[in-house]
């Protein structure tokens, strides 16, 4: 049976996780590794500047074998596949994230960057978002699964890309089927708010502020608006290609010299 990691940034107690986990059970081996509280929205870090604990979560009677990190998702695949495993998995899913990571949200997104990881590690990922509601507590899990699932079961039969991962995202209204996407851009305006402690200090909190979606049917965005299941493939390398004939004319000096 292939071996499947499943991980998330929304700790290893989510519904979202477990309802993953069930869903791909029937396709190989599954191990969860998983922060131990919350991790959204912190990107692809690593923790480098203290020790991590791992821990068997015995909670969990589905047979799965679950652990937590006190980490980052990022974190949590590299002590899975040292510290848990005995070889490297043959698929990592990340999910299912109460939310969408759309567009340039992916470059923030926990749940993205533990496929991400996977992916740099050799290893076809995936990321699963599940679009979010008004009551943090009113998700239905089912769809996402089944989408994670028949994605990850052509992924185990055909492979990906080098160096290549695939970004989910499910409507809670679903009216369509699976669409391939790319990234969407948008304008955002940041919003943060100003309060002040009882000690008569400021303190701030960043909020999700307003976005601007750029018109682009072949998006993400555009497609689970539309009812569609996006599907967008990724990969780490952030080079503008096209940009490189521009950096080269720069007049640039041939050396720095050191004093």
């Amino acid at each position: 049976m292939p071996s499947i990691l499943v991980t998330n940034d929304d700790g290893v107690h989510s519904p979202g996780i477990h309802a993953l986990a069930a869903a791909l059970r029937a396709l190989g081996d599954i191990t969860i590794v998983a922060p131990v509280t919350e991790s959204s929205a912190i990107g692809h870090a690593l923790t480098l500047a203290r020790p991590l604990r791992l821990e068997r979560v015995a909670m969990y009677g589905d047979g799965d074998a679950v652990f937590s990190v006190d980490g980052t998702p990022t974190d949590c695949v590299n002590i899975a596949l040292t510290m848990v495993l005995d070889r490297q998995p043959d698929l990592v899913v990340s999910g299912i994230n109460k939310g969408f990571n759309l567009g340039d949200d992916v470059t923030y997104s926990g749940t993205v960057a533990g496929a991400m990881e996977g992916a740099l590690l050799g290893i076809p990922s995936i990321a699963v978002s599940l679009e979010r509601t008004r009551d943090p507590h009113d998700f239905n899990f089912t769809p996402a699964a089944r989408a994670a699932a028949s994605i990850a079961a052509s992924v185990l039969e055909k492979g990906l890309p080098a160096r290549t991962f695939l970004n989910i995202n499910v409507p809670r209204r679903l009216t369509h089927g699976f669409r391939a996407t790319v990234q969407g851009t948008r304008n955002h305006v940041t919003k943060v708010t100003q309060s002040i402690d009882p000690r008569g200090r400021p303190y701030y909190w960043i909020e999700e502020g307003d976005s601007e979606w750029h018109p682009d049917e072949r998006s993400d965005y555009h497609a689970v608006k539309s009812g569609w299941i996006s599907v967008t493939p990724l990969h780490p390398d952030l080079t503008r290609r096209d940009a490189l004939p521009l950096v080269e004319a720069l007049p640039l000096p041939p050396s720095v010299a050191v004093d």
